[in-house]
């Protein structure tokens, strides 16, 4: 246990059951982590989009629940996993109650911990600190780099160390946040639900705010 709260304890379901646009912004600064064996992997949450569920064109609730989505129509917590571009998964996790879809998508993450796995991974070298950035930068960097993919992952409890993929709060508290456009998209993408750290390096997209 003492390994897995490394990075400090998961955050609780209770956490996750509320509008995603407070989970987006709250999630950053957070950590993801990883337990491979006795060792982790972690990295620090800096960009996140917030989807609203069946009111929201872009999410993928918007047609209501299939058992693609469900994942999205809770419990609150739960990691929802998607294929696109035929290359790449992405993930997010649930909000909202039960029965109610919502959720946040995980754009971009600052390493902390078992980066030469990472490296491994994604299949580049790192050798200057800049290069770093090609580990997690995108949510496709970052999916690869935690090995996440639907059939792993889909479903899997972020509340818990016991899921081996989960989400802790270690006491960091983000200096300043800012709040962009979605990006990557097209249906309601003026929305401002994007959320970043500001001036970290490892964000994926455009730092220009409201």
């Amino acid at each position: 246990m003492k390994i897995a709260n490394q990075f400090g304890k998961p955050l609780p379901p209770a956490f996750f059951n509320r509008d995603p646009r407070r989970v987006a912004r709250d999630l950053l600064g957070k950590v993801l982590v990883r337990r491979q064996g006795r060792k982790l992997l972690a990295a620090r949450i800096v960009e996140v989009e917030a989807y609203l569920g069946e009111g929201d064109p872009a999410a993928h609730a918007a047609a209501g629940r299939t058992p693609r989505n469900a994942v999205l129509f809770g419990p609150p917590g739960r990691a929802y996993v998607y294929f696109i571009y035929g290359n790449h998964y992405c993930l997010n996790v649930s909000t909202l109650p039960d029965g109610v879809a919502g959720g946040v998508l995980f754009r971009a993450l600052e390493p902390l911990a078992g980066i030469q796995e990472m490296a491994r991974r994604r299949g580049v070298s790192i050798n200057r600190p800049r290069d770093l950035r090609l580990l997690t930068s995108g949510p496709g960097r970052l999916a690869a780099a935690f090995a996440i993919t639907r059939q792993r992952d889909n479903g899997k409890d972020l509340t818990t160390t016991r899921s081996g993929l989960w989400i802790a709060d270690d006491g960091f508290r983000p200096p300043r946040v800012l709040r962009t456009r979605r990006i990557g998209i097209t249906k309601a993408a003026v929305l401002p639900l994007r959320y970043i750290l500001a001036d970290n390096l490892f964000v994926s997209g455009p730092r220009v705010h409201f």
